[in-house]
């Protein structure tokens, strides 16, 4: 049997854009079983003492821009670093990965569009036309995957996540859980790359 990691992030993220394709190659090379669990991190913040991108010190929101420049630069990626439409509602796109899951079709094509839209693109995810357009693009049912993000269902699994995620340990994004050990932001990927080839025990808090 495949092993499992969870996967939690938000389509809004640019840290889980930043690291998505290298994350998907790792873990192809180690035949990783993918469980993608989007979050809303504004609820994750508040439950784990972070702070919502405005309301942090203006010495922290410098050091974020200059990260994004650094990272973007490392990973070979071209982007905006304040695109027209962050901070903006994830809710429908993160609802979509989930809808997409949930009708047992591959959700990562539609992710992968979603976050070269909003960063690259200008694009609004909080648009249903936009975001039925990307999952059509992605080769997914965009009308019937944004009518179904909203409902209540959809609106069940999210909160899961997110209740999921905080007791995983998770306070951010991407995050990823392998054996209950999380491995937080995209700079981590290197790391759990280097746990799978060891194939090493998970590392815990009680040592």
């Amino acid at each position: 049997m495949a092993r499992q990691i969870d996967y939690y992030f938000s389509t809004q993220s640019p840290w889980t854009y930043i690291g998505h394709a290298l994350f998907e190659d790792v873990a192809a090379s180690h035949g990783l079983k993918i469980n993608y669990k989007p979050v809303q991190l504004g609820e994750v913040f508040s439950e784990t003492g972070g702070l919502p991108l405005a309301k942090r010190h203006p010495a922290r929101q410098r050091y974020r821009m200059m990260e994004l420049q650094r990272w973007r630069d490392k990973r070979g990626l071209t982007f905006n670093l304040r695109p027209r439409f962050f901070p903006g509602n994830p809710r429908l796109a993160d609802g979509v990965v989930i809808a997409a899951l949930a009708e047992g079709l591959k959700a990562e094509p539609f992710m992968r569009r979603a976050f070269a839209a909003l960063w690259e693109g200008e694009s609004d995810l909080a648009d249903p036309e936009t975001i039925a357009r990307i999952a059509d693009a992605a080769g997914l049912p965009g009308a019937k995957l944004v009518a179904r993000s909203g409902t209540d269902e959809i609106g069940a699994v999210y909160d899961q996540n997110r209740n999921e995620a905080i007791a995983a340990g998770v306070f951010g994004a991407p995050s990823w859980v392998l054996d209950g050990e999380v491995f937080w932001g995209q700079d981590r990927i290197e790391l759990l790359a280097d746990a799978l080839k060891s194939g090493r025990k998970a590392y815990g808090s009680d040592v």
